[in-house]
């Protein structure tokens, strides 16, 4: 049995406030016995002028908040999924990044968002995620000491072979961090979740984005953790906090055989790099 938390965020436009306030969540997840913790999308930061956060980014090698939680992987003997950070990239874009801790605080994967974001809500706000980030091109599936893990964020979601070609290489949980828009989440939140895991037969952790945030925007929150048969383990409201949930991984096995979906039907043609860490919990 995986003891899993989610840290449920509401970021805002101060670094240093941001990762003080899911470190002290991280800590309490440690405390109530999480071996992995998960946080949403954009932990670092949420930022709206990209004047503004081009000027604050940094590379991931110079960036406080990865030497931070690093060492807070390290300090506490976790595995932690940090959702995202935004990062500066190789070009003039900004990198959307996921990365995953070992407990003994190195890296032992990272993956960056795929699918960007650009979209015209009905409410009139316009997201264009692409004009000021660079999209990834490789799935990445991390082979942990606890599960093989499947590294997606936010908008992936969206795109069920992804999942499919992660399952099919063997993931059997997948991270989804998230900062959802609320028009979409009360659409879309628990069916897309619900779906990925029902379709892949693995567990859903879904760090997530909730209530009003510093700079006016609006994110759904609702955390959730689902299991491979598509039940809703927990769930959180939209107010920050932590998230605990058990994690049986044999339930995986058992719903890909009541439902063998994965072996049925084409491959899905995606390109995985998979990331192995010998680190133990």
């Amino acid at each position: 049995m995986i003891s899993a938390a989610l840290v449920q965020m509401r970021s805002g436009r101060d670094m240093a406030r941001n990762f003080a306030d899911a470190a002290d969540m991280i800590r309490d997840a440690a405390a109530q016995g999480a071996g992995f913790v998960s946080t949403p999308e954009m932990t670092n930061i949420l930022e709206p002028d990209r004047a503004r956060l081009r000027a604050l980014v940094r590379p991931e090698a110079e960036d406080e908040c990865v030497a931070g939680f690093a060492s807070l992987a390290g300090e506490l003997r976790i595995w932690l999924n940090i959702g995202s950070l935004a990062l500066k990239g190789p070009g003039e874009k900004l990198l959307n990044r996921s990365l995953l801790f070992a407990p003994d605080g190195s890296v032992a994967a990272r993956y960056d968002k795929i699918h960007l974001f650009d979209v015209d809500l009905p409410t009139g706000e316009s997201l264009r995620e692409s004009h000021a980030y660079q999209g990834g091109s490789i799935a990445v599936l991390a082979e942990t000491a606890l599960a093989p893990v499947g590294l997606t964020i936010c908008y992936d979601m969206r795109f069920p072979h992804l999942y499919r070609a992660l399952a099919q290489a063997g993931a059997k949980l997948f991270t989804v961090p998230s900062a959802f828009t609320v028009p979409t989440g009360q659409a879309h939140w628990h069916v897309l979740l619900r779906a990925r895991a029902i379709e892949t037969g693995s567990f859903v952790l879904a760090a997530a984005q909730g209530g009003r945030h510093e700079s006016g925007r609006e994110t759904y929150g609702h955390s959730l953790v689902v299991s491979p048969w598509g039940e809703v383990l927990a769930e959180a409201g939209t107010e920050p906090g932590v998230l605990m949930a058990g994690i049986e991984l044999g339930e995986a096995d058992r719903a890909r055989a009541r439902i063998p979906a994965l072996n049925h039907g084409q491959a899905a043609g995606v390109t995985i790099l998979k990331a192995f860490s010998g680190i133990a919990t």
